[in-house]
């Protein structure tokens, strides 16, 4: 059945392999990386594995070389897991996973009943009161408090951190939507998001369950391929994306990631499938890297800084993508206050074609894949667009609603400054 799939994969994309302007195959590859088989593009089910064989495989149908005699690049790193759809019923009513509720990324195991404790906020400002909440045993109880106290929870003094640690479970109000993560570790209870407009009032108990499995070598790779360059094929521009998402919790929850970051990843391909036809070979070498583990923690780009294959001072220049599939307010520039002169090429070109309503830029940012280059002094961009979906970090971030509002304009703005750059 995958063999299947695969060759049915590369029929398709034989027949539609061709340039942004051909959005119904932006749109597949999208679908694609979005669907319930690739869950999330994490860490069950082998989401991110099969993710990666997704890009390998357009790589090698489009005739890109590996870097390395290998597409991929392995590494291996901690990563906690929820193995099963968590359940949660609040006084009598049950809650929807993936909607109404998830476990927290760093959640550990736990089943049961327990009685509801609501936060007393006094103890962070009165320490007769602390004394007071804290007395109390935390035993069968399901702490209960708001997302805003999450941090000062974690800032009370260590005695009473070890009585939280005596709770059954934690359960952390979300005040406007359900925003979860990657943890690379556990955490000592299971922890719970609830959407707050979900909470029953006045609940005074609950059941819950939660299997979580901290995978302390989860394996995953880097997706690499290059164009060698006509002219200069030792001077190299680099494109990045990560394929990597949240992955899922069980089978009934995933997360889905069109705009973070299936559209990043697009973009990628799509600039794969240009710069692979003879009429657009580069002067330079133009590499495609496609990262694992950035909603880890960037791991996957830090591994490859460590581990270049090929001199990162060759680099002349790196473009990293990611939240690409909006832009009806223009882009963000991350680092177009530190490269000022790229950043005014850009905008000239901008200008010269009116692609988009505007360019925004800023300065140093460790929030994408860029960043580990540019602390090993590559010259790198962060683009991503801006406006047109507030989906993120949740299930609500899934294909059919993202815009792609200006990608094909993104898509040429990147060509013509990349081939500005070669000049």
């Amino acid at each position: 059945m995958k063999r299947l799939y695969i060759l049915l994969l590369l029929v398709y994309m034989a027949a539609t392999a061709g340039t942004a302007q051909d959005m119904p195959h932006v749109r597949q590859t999208i679908d694609t990386l979005t669907s319930a088989a690739m869950h999330g593009r994490g860490y069950i089910y082998n989401g991110d594995a099969k993710a990666a064989d997704y890009i390998q495989n357009r790589f090698r149908q489009l005739g890109l070389q590996p870097l390395g005699g290998s597409y991929m690049q392995p590494f291996s790193f901690a990563v906690n897991t929820i193995t099963e759809t968590p359940r949660l019923q609040v006084a009598g009513k049950a809650l929807q996973p993936g909607r109404d509720f998830v476990a927290n990324a760093a959640s550990a195991s736990g089943k049961g009943k327990a009685h509801i404790l609501p936060l007393d906020t006094a103890v962070f400002s009165d320490a007769v009161a602390a004394r007071k909440f804290f007395s109390q045993s935390f035993r069968n109880k399901a702490l209960l408090y708001k997302q805003q106290d999450q941090k000062r929870i974690g800032q009370l003094p260590a005695p009473y951190q070890q009585q939280l640690r005596q709770a059954k479970l934690h359960v952390v109000l979300q005040p406007k939507a359900l925003l979860t993560s990657v943890a690379r570790d556990q955490a000592p209870l299971p922890v719970l998001e609830v959407l707050e407009q979900a909470w029953p009032a006045n609940a005074e108990s609950l059941t819950f369950e939660v299997q979580a499995k901290l995978q302390p070598q989860h394996e995953a790779n880097n997706v690499i391929a290059y164009v060698k360059g006509a002219t200069q094929p030792d001077s190299f521009l680099v494109f990045t994306a990560h394929y990597d998402h949240l992955g899922g919790q069980g089978k009934g929850v995933y997360f889905p990631g069109a705009n973070d970051n299936a559209s990043g990843t697009a973009m990628l391909l799509e600039l794969a499938a240009y710069y692979s036809q003879p009429e657009n070979k580069p002067d330079y070498s133009l590499v495609f890297m496609a990262f694992a583990a950035e909603e880890a923690g960037l791991l996957g780009s830090f591994y490859y800084t460590e581990h270049p294959l090929f001199p990162l001072s060759q680099i002349r220049f790196l473009i990293n993508l990611d939240l690409l599939g909006t832009g009806s307010e223009g882009m963000m520039v991350v680092n177009g206050k530190v490269h000022e002169s790229e950043y005014n090429l850009l905008q000239q070109i901008n200008e010269k074609h009116y692609y988009l309503p505007q360019l925004r830029s800023r300065g140093k940012a460790a929030n994408s894949d860029h960043y580990p280059f540019s602390e090993k002094g590559v010259p790198a961009f962060f683009f991503y667009t801006l406006g047109g979906t507030a989906a993120y970090h949740n299930p609500n971030d899934y294909a059919a609603q993202l815009p792609l509002t200006e990608f094909r304009d993104v898509f040429q703005l990147i060509v013509d400054f990349a081939a500005a750059l070669q000049q």
